[in-house]
């Protein structure tokens, strides 16, 4: 797997970002699940690759900066099905990792809320190969708090990669079963879960 230069910057932003979550005094982990709806793929003679749309999973740590914001790690991970240019079965499964500000924008119980996040999507192709890109997020959601410890939460979430087009990521030795179609990857999802303060 080779990490790309645009990536050494992020690791300078956690070190950052970790260090003021330690000294948080209040912290929030979150755990949703949903679908995710993906970019098509390219075959060699340019015909579209239809690419699923996958269950979806994801996990956020979170701490107060304060009243109205919150600083987030989140993890998710997402699997797509589609069939090759050659008629086989492939799977691209993808782990995003981000860091995200979180706006709180508050109505008593009832919290919208808007994120934006930076950090790293790890691809990884059944039938080829697997890269490191960077990328970014923006969500819009809810939260309904039933108490001062749990909230309902719900996001649509959408995420862009910025990816080497010419990576051969769907190739084995010579044969390649898929591309993609440009410079950008577009994930968006539909999520809803639990968030629990400890």
């Amino acid at each position: 797997m080779k990490v790309k230069n645009p990536l050494k910057p992020l690791a300078i932003l956690c070190t950052l970002l970790c260090s003021n979550a330690a000294l948080a005094e209040q912290y929030e982990i979150s755990v949703m699940v949903g679908q995710m709806y993906g970019s098509d793929l390219v075959a060699s003679d340019d015909g579209d690759i239809n690419v699923d749309s996958g269950s979806n999973i994801s996990v956020g740590l979170a701490w107060q900066e304060n009243v109205n914001g919150l600083g987030q790690i989140l993890l998710n991970r997402v699997s797509h099905d589609f069939t090759d240019q050659n008629e086989a079965k492939n799977t691209l499964d993808i782990t995003y990792a981000h860091f995200n500000g979180v706006a709180l924008f508050r109505q008593q119980n009832y919290v919208t809320t808007m994120s934006l996040g930076f950090g790293g999507a790890y691809f990884d192709a059944e039938q080829g190969s697997e890269e490191l890109y960077p990328s970014a997020s923006i969500a819009f959601g809810t939260r309904y708090e039933f108490s001062q410890r749990m909230a309902l939460v719900t996001e649509l979430r959408a995420y862009a990669t910025l990816i080497d087009e010419d990576d051969a990521i769907f190739c084995l030795q010579d044969t390649c079963g898929a591309s993609f179609t440009d410079s950008l990857w577009i994930d968006s999802s539909i999520t809803v879960g639990i968030a629990i303060k400890f």
